[in-house]
C-alpha cells in the first residue's frame, strides 16, 4: 500500500486535491495566505497546497483535529508564527476542536516551550474566539 498521494497524479491533479482539503479544512483563510503569496513566490502556494494539504495533510494516520492539535502545538513551541496560529486556530474550530480544547492544549504547551510562547498562542486564540463570537472560553 503506498502512502504517497503524488506518485501517480500530475503536477495539476495534486494541486486540486490539495486545494479542496485546504478549503475544508482552512475555509477561505487558506486561500487568503495561497493568494497573498502569487505575486512573491507562486511556487511557495503551489507546495503549501500541493504537498502540505494534498500529500501530507490529507494522509489516513491521524483525524484532521488531531493534526491541528499537533499544528497548534508545534507553531506555538516555534515561535513567531503568530499569523500562522490564526489560520490553524480557525482551521482547528472548522475541524471540530472546542475552544476549551484549543486553550487546554496552548497551556500544556507552556510546560514544553515556555511561557511567553504559550502566551503568545493565547492570545493569538482569544483574538480567533473574539472575531467568531466564541468568548468567553474561561475554565478552570
Amino acid at each position: 500500500m503506498t502512502t504517497d498521494n503524488s506518485t501517480a497524479k500530475t503536477r495539476q491533479e495534486r494541486f486540486d486535491h490539495g486545494m479542496e482539503v485546504l478549503t475544508r479544512i482552512d475555509g477561505e483563510s487558506g486561500q487568503k495566505v495561497i493568494d497573498s503569496l502569487a505575486d512573491i513566490s507562486p511556487e511557495l502556494g503551489h507546495q503549501v497546497v500541493s504537498w502540505a494539504f494534498g500529500d501530507i495533510y490529507d494522509r489516513p494516520g491521524l483525524a484532521p483535529r488531531d493534526r491541528q492539535l499537533v499544528t497548534l502545538g508545534m507553531l506555538t513551541a516555534l515561535g513567531g508564527c503568530e499569523p500562522q496560529l490564526d489560520v490553524h486556530i480557525n482551521a482547528a474550530l472548522n475541524v471540530g476542536l472546542a475552544p476549551a480544547e484549543i486553550t487546554e492544549a496552548l497551556l500544556h504547551s507552556a510546560v514544553y516551550c515556555g511561557m511567553p510562547r504559550a502566551l503568545n498562542a493565547t492570545f493569538v486564540a482569544k483574538k480567533v474566539f473574539g472575531e467568531r463570537g466564541l468568548l468567553p472560553v474561561a475554565q478552570d
